[in-house]
């Protein structure tokens, strides 16, 4: 039968008076850690779940498990035991009365491992627990070495696969696509970013900056498959028959960081680079050998498409994605790009003057000096640069090269190199500010694998993967909201928590 909604203030009245019962005057204690997590669910509203799945679930039958308790017990998981499985969380769940109580469970009644598996299944917008069939052909072995990097190097953004697909956006356009994770990021996008928004956590919305990279989750540490044929047993070592893949969304790719080869995804990740607690905006799991560049063209095409919040007006990138095309197609979308140059040559451009440009985009004088920026102007969409030696109507050059008093000027315009004359000049304090920022995009990843150790999931699905990705990206909100509302949670609940403390201790 249909879920009855439960609303969050019974939620709270139901934490209040079971916390009451189970914990004043027993031996049963509550430590302060534990106070920090019934604050971060105190003030997290999950009540629409209910509403969210109404359609997954039928009229007939025994009553469901109350959605909005089982998404806040997985959310619990993560934000106490993320270390474990699902089989040992039911087992706490059991063991521990005040994890049964904060999930939304009486002790001693709750869900069993099947429930939340069940539960998995109705937030996943799919039959089918992976994108790909199970069912492929055999994955031969290239002759070729394959590349390595080292440690922090970026490899080059592959131009000739970037060039192809942004030439078929420019003449087909773009067309949604219905993905699995739809349904998932409806909802993190209306309870979630919506709230953060609202708070102010995302950034500025008049000047929405965007951040994008990628990390590398191992999923297991070898491919693994078996055979449909039977060539095996005839003696036949060696066939081209198809093979059953246990992870068919994942493959072998290179880690610059750990400076080794893993078996997995690449996680593409959007954050709010001007978020004072790197926030998370969307997730994407692609294959390990794909490269940032690609993933960024799939991921940002995606995002516009399903995203309510303010339009983008920036996004910075690091040296991967350094290529014409991007630059080409964020003009397009009137994106400011702020990507960092991935040096091709060390050698000058020439003009059609005296002036040289460096490979940074900056014109070199012909003293061999790098001309200083003096601004843009928006009228004839330029950038003006003078004479490196020039201050006001004064010039220090032993042999300058024009007779104005001003000194020697050059323009570049946009237009002419869309890579190398950036609106803001990658020289200038400015560009450098706002690119800084950057790393938070680096920061969010680092919480998601590290703080709530992703990669712990020992899933085999990419069903699997995305929920937990998101419900990470969930706690990782719900801490942002706890630190920016702790002040004012405390002011406005110290009574009802105080009385509470003081029962349980007395």
């Amino acid at each position: 039968m249909k879920p009855a909604p439960v609303s969050h203030e019974s939620y709270q009245n139901f934490i209040l008076l079971n916390l009451q019962k189970y914990f004043s005057g027993s031996l049963l204690v509550i430590v302060k850690a534990d106070w920090l997590v019934i604050y971060k669910l105190w003030i997290t509203d999950l009540s629409y779940v209910s509403t969210w799945l109404i359609d997954s679930y039928s009229t007939k039958g025994p009553a469901p498990r109350d959605p909005s308790s089982m998404m806040r017990s997985y959310l619990l998981f993560l934000l106490t035991n993320p270390t474990i499985g699902i089989t040992k969380w039911v087992d706490m769940l059991h063991r521990v009365p005040l994890y049964a109580i904060l999930s939304g469970f009486a002790p001693g009644d709750t869900p069993g491992v099947g429930t939340f598996y069940d539960f998995f299944s109705r937030i996943w917008g799919s039959q089918m627990p992976n994108t790909r069939p199970k069912i492929k052909q055999k994955r031969k072995k290239k002759n070729q070495k394959k590349k390595k990097t080292k440690k922090g190097e970026k490899v080059p953004a592959k131009t000739g696969i970037i060039r192809k697909l942004v030439d078929r956006f420019f003449k087909y356009g773009s067309k949604q696509k219905v993905l699995p994770s739809d349904k998932l990021f409806d909802f993190f996008q209306s309870q979630f970013l919506a709230v953060s928004s609202e708070l102010g956590l995302l950034g500025n919305p008049s000047n929405f900056t965007v951040a994008g990279d990628a990390t590398p989750i191992e999923t297991a540490r070898y491919p693994r498959s078996k055979p449909t044929c039977e060539c095996y047993s005839l003696g036949i070592t060696k066939c081209d028959h198809p093979r059953i893949y246990s992870q068919p969304d994942c493959n072998s790719g290179w880690d610059s960081s750990r400076e080794k080869f893993f078996n997995g995804y690449h996680l593409y990740m959007l954050s709010a680079s001007d978020s004072h607690y790197d926030l998370p905006l969307y997730p994407r799991l692609n294959p390990a050998s794909r490269h940032d560049s690609i993933s960024l063209l799939a991921s940002l095409n995606e995002f516009l498409q399903r995203s309510s919040l303010s339009a983008i007006d920036r996004i910075l990138l690091d040296a991967a994605h350094d290529a014409m095309a991007i630059y080409e197609l964020l003009n397009h979308l009137n994106i400011e790009p702020f990507i960092d140059l991935n040096p091709r040559t060390k050698h000058n451009l020439s003009t059609a003057c005296d002036i040289q440009i460096s490979p940074k985009g900056v014109p070199i004088c012909s003293s061999n000096l790098e001309m200083k920026s003096n601004g843009f102007d928006k009228s004839q969409n330029r950038v003006k640069w003078r004479c490196p030696l020039a201050s006001g109507a004064k010039n220090t050059c032993t042999n300058p090269c024009s007779n104005a008093t001003y000194g020697r000027t050059f323009h570049t315009f946009n237009e002419d190199n869309l890579r190398l004359f950036s609106e803001i000049p990658r020289s200038s304090k400015k560009w450098k500010d706002i690119y800084k920022r950057r790393s938070s995009v680096e920061r969010s990843n680092k919480r998601e694998k590290i703080d709530y150790h992703l990669e712990d999931g020992r899933h085999r699905s990419t069903k699997m993967w995305t929920i937990r990705t998101y419900s990470v990206m969930m706690c990782q909100h719900i801490d942002a909201w706890y630190f920016h509302l702790h002040d004012s949670l405390l002011a406005a609940n110290s009574s009802q928590f105080e009385d509470l403390q003081n029962s349980i201790l007395a």
